[in-house]
C-alpha cells in the first residue's frame, strides 16, 4: 500500500501538489457538522462519543477529499480526565475550577486511561472509516497550553494568570508540566497504537513567554513527549504546531525533535522558507482570507504555493477555520491548491 502523501512530506519529500487538510475541518462552518453535534446534546458529549466523534471526523473527508483526517476532540480533555471539571459555556468556551499550587499534589492521572478510552476508541472507527491514502492525525495540547487553561480555568488574553503563576514558583509549574507531559505521551502514544498516522502537538499559547520562560515551559515539556513517543515508537511522526514563536520557531524544531514545523500566518514566507531548509513546514493561510474568498483567498494560496511549493509542505491554514467560512471558499481553496505544479 502506498504510504500517504502527508506521512511522505513529514519524511522530508516534495510533493507537488502538496497534501493539504485544513486545522478544525470538522467543525461548525458545515451543516452536517452541525446537525451531529445537536444529535450529540454538547461538545463534550460529542468528544466522548466514539460513533460520533468518528462521523465528525469523517464529514469533511467525505466532503472535500483532504489528504489528511483529524481526530474531534478537544485539548481538555486531558485535565477533564483529571477531574477538573471542565465544561464549555455556549459562545464564552471553555470553564474549569482554576488550579492553585496546593492542587497539583492531588491531581491524580490513574483515572485517565479509562476516562480517555472513548477517544481511543474512536479513533479505530474513524482508521477504519476513512480511504486507505488518507492519514489519522491524533493530537494533544501542549503542557503548558493546556496548564495556562487549568490555572486561569478559561481562557485569557495574554494569560497573565499563569505567566504570575510560573514566575512566583517555577518550580510548580515545572511539577505540573512535567505531569501533563507524562499524561500526553501516554494519550498519544495510545491514539497511534489505535491507528493514528501521526500526531501534533498544539501549542496555542507559547507566543505569550519571554525567551527564557518558553525554553523552559514550552520546549522542555514538548522536548519530553517527543522523547517518550521516540523510546516506545521510534520513527512517530510529529507536528509541532506552536503558535505566536516567532524568532524561537528554529529552537523549537531543535530542541523538541518535532518532525515538522506549523506555522501561523503571522511567519512571513521568506522566515518559512529558511525553516523549510531544515525540514517540512505546514501552514499557514490567513483563515480570514478563506472567509473573504475571491482575490484575498487566491493571493494568499499564491504566495504560499510559490515561496513553499518547491520544498516539503502541508497545506494548511494558520489557525482553525472559522464558523464564518463558506464552504464555497474552501471548495475554491482546495481546486486551487490541488492544480498547483511545482
Amino acid at each position: 500500500m502506498a504510504r500517504a502523501k502527508l506521512l511522505r512530506v513529514l519524511d522530508g519529500e516534495t510533493l507537488s501538489p502538496p497534501p493539504l487538510w485544513l486545522m478544525r475541518q470538522a467543525g461548525r462552518y458545515l451543516p452536517e457538522y452541525r446537525e451531529t453535534r445537536a444529535k450529540a446534546g454538547s461538545f463534550l458529549d460529542l468528544c466522548y462519543d466514539p460513533e460520533l466523534a468518528a462521523e465528525v471526523t469523517l464529514q469533511p473527508i467525505r466532503r472535500f477529499g483532504f489528504d489528511a483526517a483529524i481526530l474531534f476532540s478537544d485539548i481538555l480533555v486531558i485535565p477533564d480526565a483529571l477531574g477538573r471539571s471542565l465544561r464549555f459555556v455556549e459562545g464564552e468556551g471553555p470553564r474549569l475550577n482554576p488550579l492553585a499550587v496546593e492542587d497539583i499534589p492531588r491531581l491524580d492521572p490513574s483515572r485517565a486511561e479509562a476516562h480517555l478510552q472513548p477517544v481511543i476508541e474512536a479513533v479505530r472507527r474513524i482508521r477504519a472509516g476513512l480511504p486507505a491514502e488518507t492519514a489519522l492525525i491524533g493530537f494533544c495540547g501542549a503542557p503548558w497550553t493546556v496548564a495556562t487553561y487549568m490555572i486561569a480555568g478559561r481562557g485569557t488574553p495574554d494569560q497573565a494568570p499563569s505567566r504570575l503563576f510560573a514566575f512566583r514558583d517555577p518550580e510548580a509549574m515545572d511539577r505540573l508540566l512535567e505531569l501533563l507531559a507524562d499524561m500526553s505521551a501516554d494519550y498519544l502514544l495510545r491514539q497511534l497504537r489505535a491507528g493514528a498516522d501521526c500526531v501534533q502537538i498544539f501549542e496555542s499559547w507559547g507566543g505569550v513567554l519571554d525567551e527564557a520562560a518558553f525554553r523552559r515551559f514550552a520546549i522542555r515539556p514538548v522536548a519530553r513527549i517527543v522523547a517518550k513517543l521516540r523510546a516506545a515508537i521510534p520513527d512517530a511522526k510529529v507536528v509541532g504546531f506552536a503558535k505566536g514563536a516567532g524568532a524561537m520557531l528554529d529552537a523549537y524544531r531543535r530542541e523538541t525533535g518535532v518532525d515538522a514545523l506549523g506555522l501561523d500566518w503571522t511567519v512571513p514566507t521568506d522566515v518559512a522558507k529558511r525553516l523549510q531548509e531544515e525540514g517540512p513546514v505546514q501552514g499557514n493561510l490567513d483563515p480570514l482570507r478563506l472567509v473573504a474568498g475571491g482575490r484575498a483567498l487566491e493571493e494568499g494560496v499564491d504566495a504560499i504555493l510559490g515561496e513553499l511549493g518547491n520544498g516539503p509542505l502541508v497545506f494548511n491554514l494558520g489557525h482553525g477555520i472559522t464558523p464564518d467560512a463558506p464552504i464555497a471558499h474552501v471548495e475554491a481553496l482546495v481546486r486551487r491548491v490541488r492544480d498547483f505544479k511545482a
